[in-house]
């Protein structure tokens, strides 16, 4: 498959590129993580793709690589780091490539492999491989700064630590994290059920907080099921604390995960190369 026209960009260094500007998973027409879209990758090797997420600043701008063959390949980066995997992002990546266009695309790959793309109405979603290994873990005494009921680790294949709390006022009361936490989901159960109140903490890959991370749904989906709770279907409340409300959407079955939700553009800046 070939981008579209306006997708694809070579000549000078002095010209310039799109960068869409996308908020996933919004509430209603709030809230939502931002992403930046760099929908082609001519001319763009490693070094220049981390400088761009660098410069931008969201907690992840991504690259479609139109040049592996018939699938679109979406590579994903922090300001700090290039990441195998993350949810927003290839939500995101899918609401540009279904709603925007080329169309006709029902699946992207990334670092873990091929990630189904649909779209219902105006929510789109992904379905991420679902075979992540879940441990329970133990939570250093010396950290200080939260005390969960109940610990896990999920390889995403990153390792995340996902820490249920027993209020979701406890969620909300956090404060600022240690700088050498790891990528940390923090959550409670809310009333009524199906639905959960959650904070994602990843200041090790310079995310100190993250407003709606899919990823970690996933990594909550495969905790869950885990734990006598092979299919489920629950609604993520998250970003709160940022001024930045967002909603995901979540549903697993024994061999299945499909996250979603709303996307909206905010903007198109023109990026020089």
């Amino acid at each position: 498959m070939c981008p579209p026209s306006w997708y694809a960009r070579t000549g000078p260094a002095e010209m310039a590129r799109p960068v869409q500007v996308l908020r996933v998973f919004t509430d209603g027409e709030q809230g939502g993580n931002h992403l930046g879209v760099v929908a082609d990758t001519v001319n763009l090797d490693d070094r220049r793709m981390q400088e761009i997420a660098a410069d931008l600043g969201f907690s992840e701008t991504i690259f479609i690589d139109w040049q592996t063959g018939g699938i679109p390949h979406i590579r994903i980066f922090t300001p700090v780091a290039e990441l195998p995997f993350a949810g927003h992002p290839l939500v995101g990546a899918a609401w540009l490539l279904l709603k925007v266009g080329p169309g006709g695309v029902d699946r992207v790959t990334s670092g873990v492999g091929e990630v189904r793309i649909g779209a219902e109405g105006d929510r789109v979603w992904i379905e991420p491989p679902f075979s992540q290994p879940v441990r329970t873990q133990e939570v250093p005494p010396t950290l200080g700064w939260c005390s969960p009921s109940r610990a896990w680790e999920v390889d995403m294949p990153l390792p995340y630590s996902v820490w249920q709390m027993d209020d979701p006022g406890q969620v909300g009361d956090l404060q600022s994290p240690p700088p050498e936490l790891g990528m940390t989901l923090v959550w409670a159960w809310m009333s009524p059920p199906h639905g959960v109140r959650a904070r994602f903490f990843a200041p090790g890959l310079g995310v100190a907080e993250d407003p709606a991370t899919g990823s970690a749904a996933v990594a909550l989906a495969a905790v869950l099921r885990s734990e006598d709770m092979p299919s489920g279907r629950i609604r993520i409340s998250q970003g709160r604390e940022m001024g930045w409300p967002s909603v995901i959407e979540l549903m697993w079955e024994p061999d299945r995960c499909r996250v979603g939700g709303r996307v909206t553009r905010d903007e198109v800046r023109e990026l020089e190369w």
